[in-house]
């Protein structure tokens, strides 16, 4: 396999995350970081173990032929920007999530990389989580039966203890409840229940308490989801919860049903009184260190040198799950059912 060089843009929380899971993944190699900090190349290389160049001009750095692919850690609400500019470089690209703060905007990108002619790894890295991974396999072993419910919530108050929180609470940076964090939780429930959601209906509420008084927007929200093949789904997503970090997962089907790391199926005759229990590592921290970003970016490279498209995150996987989260925030500001294509 080819080993790829990476450009890092905008050096911040999260880009020290993907810095050591891409170079921890053997097939790629961080070489450059664009910050609008100036940043000193030394301390930038000690720090994570190999040759970094810096930049303060993003044009320059993309600019380098001997980049291949970029990952866009900046800021949500310039994640447009810096994808277009990315794809027009002839860059590969890496993205956090939201992939943008508009609809607009994400056909925008939709539109840069598919005249690029680019690949797209959107950092919807809960699916390659060890509890997703062994969930899939659960539902496509036929073990629950056909799904008609299921939910799956995102539970993490994002308060001033937590880094993202000084910009977070901004509603033209952190969006609503459901696109800064629940999108994780949406994106798993469309992984689970499928993508043929027909109507969505959204309801939002805030904490009273003054840890979350600065958010310009309503940091709890519940969203029911209507799917054209007849199941109903719930997603819940609380970003003011004072608790431990908890994503909630709980699917019925006609041949049995799953909650969290538990499990019961008719199929295979399992006590229908008792759980029985799976094997996985549970979704407990929303630190960005624990997050599975090594075994995503390792499919992302192996597409890459295949000249495929991106496994479980594409763009066009992360383009349906932001059309519905969308839907759903115009339901809660409209309160009325908003319908899907």
């Amino acid at each position: 396999m080819k080993k790829y060089n990476v450009g890092i843009i905008g050096y911040g929380w999260v880009a020290t995350a993907h810095i050591n899971a891409i170079n921890a993944t053997g097939t790629a190699q961080v070489t450059a970081v664009y910050s609008s900090r100036t940043l000193n190349d030394a301390e930038v290389s000690a720090r994570h173990g190999s040759a970094i160049k810096t930049y303060t001009d993003l044009p320059e750095m993309l600019k380098d032929p001997s980049l291949q692919v970029v990952s866009i850690c900046s800021y949500p609400y310039q994640h447009k920007d810096h994808a277009v500019a990315a794809a027009e470089a002839g860059k590969h690209i890496i993205v956090e999530k939201p992939l943008s703060l508009s609809w607009e905007d994400c056909k925008t990108v939709e539109a840069a990389v598919q005249k690029a002619g680019v690949k797209t790894c959107v950092c919807f890295e809960v699916r390659y989580s060890s509890q997703f991974m062994a969930t899939k396999a659960v539902i496509d072993q036929g073990l629950l039966g056909d799904i008609h419910y299921g939910e799956i919530d995102y539970y993490h108050g994002i308060g001033p203890w937590y880094s993202p929180y000084r910009w977070n609470i901004r509603k033209d940076a952190g969006g609503s409840a459901l696109l800064t964090a629940g999108c994780h939780a949406l994106d798993a429930l469309l992984l689970c229940m499928g993508t043929d959601v027909e109507e969505v209906s959204s309801y939002d509420t805030k904490s009273r308490s003054k840890l979350f008084e600065p958010y310009e927007y309503a940091t709890s929200s519940v969203t029911i989801l209507k799917f054209k093949s007849g199941r109903v789904g719930k997603c819940a997503a609380i970003v003011d919860c004072l608790q431990p970090y908890y994503f909630h997962t709980h699917l019925c089907g006609s041949e049995g049903s799953l909650l969290d790391n538990k499990f019961h199926s008719m199929k295979l005759g399992t006590n229908r009184h008792q759980w029985s229990t799976l094997a996985m590592n549970m979704l407990d921290s929303g630190d960005v260190a624990d997050h599975p970003y090594q075994r995503q970016f390792e499919a992302f490279f192996d597409a890459i040198d295949k000249g495929v498209e991106m496994p479980l995150t594409s763009l066009q996987d992360a383009l349906r799950s932001h059309e519905i989260i969308f839907a759903a925030d115009q339901s809660a500001a409209t309160g009325k059912p908003v319908s899907v294509n």
